[in-house]
């Protein structure tokens, strides 16, 4: 409980760090939109996760970062091809037809879907009062669809971000079996390089496409690879580890939607219709019921 204890300066600091990555990982959506203008889906993703590699394995050398064991190559693999590869081939084509603020709200029902994931294929126990946050969520993600519906017509984008949201969720239940054998920063070394290894197949056209491009086009797939790929997984793994409960940091992550929404008004001057607000409110309102009866005792 919080007696109106100011918090530790540890944890100010904290706090500031994860509030930085949520702004960060926020970003990204409306950076892959501008990007769109100049890059195809493929070569925005395999240009910028090359950066990311040649980071990741300098910093790798410098940190002595593990090989993982033989048996857990597979997991690596289901990790890198799920939740870097697949997702970003998605989420990128998606955003040719979704603007940002609707891709970061489905996109954002990505935890709730891990919850049916894990509950399927690790076994896990769901108290039965999570379950309704977990349909709440799902009638809100079936409202921001009927938004972007015209006539009989779905928007092909929302398919593809369902998927990007299965493959992210994928990856979380990858993620939380190698996590018990290897750090945050193994973890994530290990999925970035699998995937990028996946994406080189477009990396002619991201060659031929670079040597075209304009300089805040290709700044921007610098910052992509800097920011809310490297900096950003490095961050979020310092705040969890610095944070008294787990929880003082995740509850930022309900204000990425929110956050892409107003980064790409302000920017690309994108708008989200009445029903887009209200079914990515039902969403996020889903989420936040799930994690408080999930965590509640009884």
């Amino acid at each position: 409980m919080d007696n109106g204890t100011p918090p530790k300066p540890n944890q100010t600091i904290t706090i500031i760090v994860a509030m930085c990555t949520v702004v960060m990982w926020s970003s990204a959506f409306p950076v892959t939109r501008f990007l769109l203008q100049h890059y195809s889906p493929g070569a925005i993703m395999v240009l910028r996760f090359i950066l990311a590699s040649v980071i990741l394995i300098i910093l790798g050398f410098i940190k002595k970062t593990r090989l993982p064991a033989l048996r857990d190559i597979p997991l690596c693999l289901g990790l890198g091809i799920s939740g870097v590869f697949l997702y970003n081939f998605f989420f990128n084509t998606a955003s040719l037809y979704v603007v940002a603020g609707v891709s970061s709200f489905i996109v954002a029902s990505a935890p709730v879907i891990t919850i049916i994931l894990a509950r399927i294929f690790l076994k896990e126990v769901v108290k039965p009062a999570c379950w309704i946050g977990v349909v709440l969520s799902f009638c809100g993600l079936m409202v921001v669809m009927i938004s972007q519906t015209t006539g009989f017509t779905i928007n092909i984008g929302l398919l593809f971000l369902l998927i990007a949201a299965f493959s992210g969720s994928a990856m979380n239940i990858f993620q939380r079996l190698l996590v018990l054998k290897y750090t945050a920063f193994e973890v994530a070394t290990y999925a970035i390089i699998v995937g990028t290894i996946c994406m080189l197949v477009f990396l002619p056209a991201g060659i031929r496409e670079l040597q075209h491009s304009t300089l805040p086009a290709n700044l921007a797939i610098l910052y992509m690879a800097l920011f809310p790929a490297v900096l950003a997984y490095m961050a979020w793994g310092y705040a969890l580890s610095k944070a008294e409960k787990t929880t003082h940091v995740t509850v930022f992550m309900y204000l990425v939607p929110f956050l892409a929404t107003l980064i790409g008004y302000f920017w690309l001057g994108e708008t989200l219709s009445p029903w887009a607000w209200l079914g990515g409110i039902i969403i996020i309102a889903g989420m936040v019921l799930t994690n408080v009866l999930g965590r509640a005792k009884g």
